[in-house]
C-alpha cells in the first residue's frame, strides 16, 4: 500500500525494445513508498531508458510495472504526475545562461502551470507571491541548496555552479511539485568520494522523508535496493564479463564510451519534453517570488505517451 508521499514501485519483466535491439529487458523489482532504488550498470546498458520508463517518459514494449497504483504503460500520464526528474541529461538540462534565482522561477513556473490548483488563482496577489517564495525556500532547504553560500547568493550564474550544486539545484526544482517519486540519472558522475557520498546523504534524506527515489549510478551504496543492467553482447546474449547480473540489456552497437546513454538521452528528449509544452512567456529574470501566470491551460496528458511511444523505438 502507498503513503501519502512515497510511491511504490513494482516490475516483472519488464522491457524495452527498439529497432535495433533492447534496451532493457528482464528487469523485476518490488520496492516500497520511500525506498532508495539504485539503478546500477556500465554506461550503455539501458539505464536512462529504465528510469525514463519507470517515470513514464517511454513507454515499455515487455512485461509489465506500477508505479504508485498507476499501471504501466496504460497510465504513463498518472505516472507522470507523480514522478519528477532531477538531473537527466539530455532530457531537462539546466539553462547555463540563467541565474539560479532565474532558473528556479523558470522551475516554480511550470510546476504552477501544470500541477497546481486553478482556485490558488483566485487568492491575493500578495498571498500567492509569499506561498511561492515560501514553497522554494521549503524545496531548498530539502535539496541541501543554500543560496547565500554561493558566489554571488542566488544572481550566480547556473554555469559557474560546482557539479554538487548542479544536481542540489535540479533536484530542489523538481521537489517544487511535490512528487511521490524522484528520478536522478547518472547520480554520481563527476563527483569526488566525498561528493558522492553527500549526493547519497542527500537522496537518503528525500527517501527518509517519504519520496521514493530512483537514481541511476555506477556504484550503488548498500543500503539501496537495486537494479543492476548489463551491455547485451554482439550475439544478442548478456555479456558476463563485466561481473554484472542481467536486468536489462543495451543496444547491440552500444559503446562502453557512453553512446548508448546519449542516444538514449536523445530519444526520450522530446517525449520528456513534451510534459512541460507552452512554457510561460513570462520574463524569468525577475526574482523567484515574482507573480506568475495568470492563465492556466490544462496538460494535454495523451500527447507525451504518444510521444513516448515514437520515440522509444529510436532508443
Amino acid at each position: 500500500m502507498d503513503s501519502p508521499h512515497g510511491a511504490a514501485v513494482k516490475a516483472e519483466d519488464f522491457g524495452l525494445k527498439g529497432p535495433r535491439g533492447w534496451a532493457f529487458r528482464g528487469v523485476g523489482i518490488d520496492a516500497a513508498p520511500g525506498s532508495l532504488i539504485a539503478v546500477e550498470g556500465p554506461s550503455g546498458s539501458g539505464r536512462t531508458c529504465l528510469l525514463l520508463a519507470l517515470t513514464g517518459r517511454m513507454k515499455p514494449t515487455a512485461g509489465r510495472a506500477e508505479v504508485g497504483g498507476h499501471r504501466l504503460p496504460k497510465h504513463m500520464a498518472a505516472v507522470r504526475r507523480i514522478a519528477a526528474l532531477g538531473p537527466v541529461s539530455g532530457v531537462n538540462d539546466l539553462d547555463q545562461a540563467l541565474t539560479v534565482a532565474e532558473q528556479l522561477r523558470e522551475g516554480a513556473l511550470l510546476h504552477r502551470r501544470y500541477d497546481g490548483p486553478v482556485r490558488a488563482l483566485l487568492r491575493p496577489r500578495a498571498e500567492r507571491r509569499a506561498a511561492a517564495a515560501a514553497r522554494v525556500d521549503t524545496a531548498l532547504a530539502a535539496a541541501g541548496l543554500d543560496l547565500a553560500t554561493l558566489p554571488k547568493g542566488e544572481r550566480t550564474s547556473v554555469r559557474d555552479l560546482e557539479r554538487l550544486e548542479s544536481v542540489r539545484l535540479s533536484v530542489a526544482i523538481a521537489l517544487l511539485g511535490s512528487p511521490r517519486l524522484i528520478a536522478l540519472d547518472d547520480m554520481d558522475l563527476k563527483l569526488s568520494d566525498a561528493e558522492r557520498e553527500e549526493a547519497w546523504v542527500l537522496l537518503r534524506s528525500l527517501a527518509a522523508s517519504g519520496i521514493t527515489v530512483l537514481a541511476v549510478c555506477s556504484e550503488a551504496p548498500d543500503d539501496a535496493t537495486v537494479l543492476r543492467t548489463v551491455a547485451e553482447a554482439p550475439d544478442g546474449t548478456a555479456d558476463d564479463s563485466a561481473g554484472r547480473t542481467a536486468g536489462a540489456a543495451a543496444d547491440e552497437d552500444a559503446h562502453a564510451d557512453g553512446t548508448a546513454d546519449k542516444t538514449e538521452r536523445k530519444s526520450a528528449k522530446k517525449s520528456a519534453d513534451d510534459t512541460a509544452e507552452d512554457t510561460a512567456d513570462e520574463d524569468v529574470t525577475e526574482d523567484v517570488t515574482e507573480d506568475v501566470a495568470e492563465e492556466v491551460t490544462e496538460d494535454d496528458d495523451t500527447k507525451g505517451a504518444d510521444d513516448a511511444l515514437a520515440e522509444a523505438g529510436r532508443a
